[in-house]
């Protein structure tokens, strides 16, 4: 556990390699960018040792001689330019420390060159300063100047009231080389930084080696991390084409969910192929369904998975047909994008496959997709043979198991107390008795006169009495909603011209609206 935890910190240390070396290869790489490889250089030696403590046979390289390049060379915190200076260290480049030296050291010299003119003339109020302008320059007084001998190469450069100002041969020299030290600093760690980055691109394909062990290790402790903090399980793999998991959870919505999670079982033994699942909206049949296929896939990818325990068989493909998505550019419907997707299961689905279908048939009439339903379903029992859930509001398909012995009826149970219905989130054997559309239409906070409406129509069709239904009243179907009221508000907001009120009229107005309320 501790190795874990220790990895999984140095881990969070490295930064995105495939990233970077995509910016080393596009040439658009920066100093910042280069101390974040360096970084996640730094803890692959502590990385390796710690896979060769666990035994797991990875070959790491730690790109040692780069990392220690990266070390002597970039500074710690450099600019997002690279082309402004202060990226390269002190002690890299003999030629860049000089030219730091002569530009640190400006201060220093004029100080120095100062006393050591004052010695040298005799003139002890002489000063060298420097302006934008002119440059560096010697400063006498009008008193002094007779005391300033042509013997010592003095060029004057600037007559001012009290004050002649002068060079001499000594300081244009250093003023030169002052005055040029930045720039040339500037030049010289760009070609140094692009000789690093040069060495780096030749390196390139080993560190995208190491970024693909490093994710593989990482893709690792985040499974062992989630197996531990969330209760999963190891699973057992079978030959017989049988799943039985005990108390299977969705581990996205469980993570994610403000509500107790409520797990189930899916057992499909030999001799069943398709689970026929009816219930209630939002009562978790999709969920059912997408629970399976994500244990699968996380069993097969070596993961612990989200249950109690679980026996799953190989799986080859999976196949869903889950949602309502349209392709109008190209001129498809829904209804005709889930019979392609339909269509592409049954025809590439094997035996040893897993299919999903939730809803199919909705986008047409009734009767088409019902149809529809019942034929997909019949030609997966008797052609496939497959592993399939297949959920639905059509009870008419519930009838099935008892043509076909691999066809299994579940339903999502809920508890019904009145006009209210409570989602129990438990998947049961047998069919569901309805689909509970109305009560999951007043959650919804529908009228309550078109619920009571949409109740008579629906005891209707269950007595199997024709469309044109009358109510106890005698009266039509399109007489049943109460006349609308006369809104007496909404009357007199329309006979008001914002535009044309004056400010009093205006405090009239609002005043009679408030009455009419």
């Amino acid at each position: 556990f501790m190795q874990k935890d220790e990895i999984r910190d140095l881990l969070f240390q490295v930064y995105d390699l495939e990233r970077l070396c995509a910016k080393v290869i596009c040439g658009n790489l920066n100093a910042r960018d280069l101390l974040q490889i360096k970084n996640s250089l730094s803890v692959l030696p502590r990385i390796k040792d710690i896979l060769r403590e666990l035994n797991l046979e990875y070959t790491l390289n730690t790109h040692d001689e780069l990392f220690d390049l990266l070390d002597r060379s970039i500074y710690e915190n450099p600019p997002i330019s690279v082309k402004e200076g202060f990226l390269i260290k002190d002690g890299y480049n003999h030629e860049l420390d000089e030219l730091k030296s002569i530009r640190s050291g400006g201060k220093v010299f004029i100080a120095e060159f100062e006393a050591k003119l004052k010695e040298t003339t005799g003139i002890k109020n002489l000063k060298v300063g420097f302006n934008r302008v002119f440059g560096y320059y010697i400063e006498v007084s009008k008193g002094q100047v007779e005391n300033v001998s042509e013997a010592w190469g003095w060029e004057r450069r600037q007559t001012l009231t009290n004050y002649e100002r002068y060079i001499s041969p000594e300081l244009k020299e250093k003023e030169a080389l002052i005055l040029n030290a930045e720039e040339k600093i500037f030049e010289l760690e760009y070609e140094l930084f692009n000789q690093i980055r040069d060495r780096v691109k030749d390196e390139i394909l080993e560190i995208k080696k190491t970024a693909d062990v490093i994710s593989e290790i990482d893709a690792l402790i985040s499974l062992a991390v989630c197996s531990e903090e969330y209760n999963f399980v190891k699973p057992t793999l079978n030959t017989d084409n049988k799943i039985e998991i005990i108390e299977g959870r969705h581990p996205v919505i469980e993570k994610v969910s403000k509500e107790a999670y409520v797990p189930n079982d899916i057992i499909m033994d030999e001799a069943t192929d398709v689970l026929l699942i009816t219930g209630p909206n939002m009562s978790g049949k999709s969920t059912y369904m997408r629970e399976l296929a994500i244990i699968i896939i996380m069993a097969q990818m070596g993961s612990y998975v989200p249950a109690k325990s679980a026996n799953l068989p190989i799986i080859d493909k999976i196949f869903t047909r889950i949602g309502a998505s349209d392709d109008l550019v190209s001129g498809e419907s829904t209804f005709m994008v889930e019979m392609k997707e339909a269509q592409n299961a049954l025809v590439h689905a094997t035996k040893d496959s897993l299919i999903l279908f939730d809803e199919l048939g909705r986008g047409t009439a009734t009767y088409d997709g019902m149809s529809l339903a019942e034929a997909i379903l019949e030609y997966v029992a008797k052609n496939i043979k497959c592993k399939t859930l297949f959920s639905t509001h059509y009870h008419e398909l519930t009838q099935l198991d008892q043509e076909f012995l691999n066809v299994k009826n579940v339903h999502v149970a809920a508890k019904e107390e009145g006009n209210m219905i409570t989602f129990l989130h438990k998947v049961q054997n047998g069919p569901a008795d309805k689909s509970y559309g109305i009560h999951v239409a007043r959650l919804a906070k529908m009228p309550e006169e078109l619920l009571d409406r949409a109740q008579n129509i629906l005891d209707g069709y269950e007595k199997g009495e024709e469309k044109k239904i009358k109510d106890s009243d005698n009266r039509q179907l399109s007489m049943v909603f109460d006349e609308p009221k006369e809104d007496k508000l909404r009357e007199k907001l329309k006979t008001i011209d914002p535009l044309h009120v004056t400010p009093m009229e205006a405090m009239n107005l609002l005043f009679e609206l408030k009455e009419l309320e």
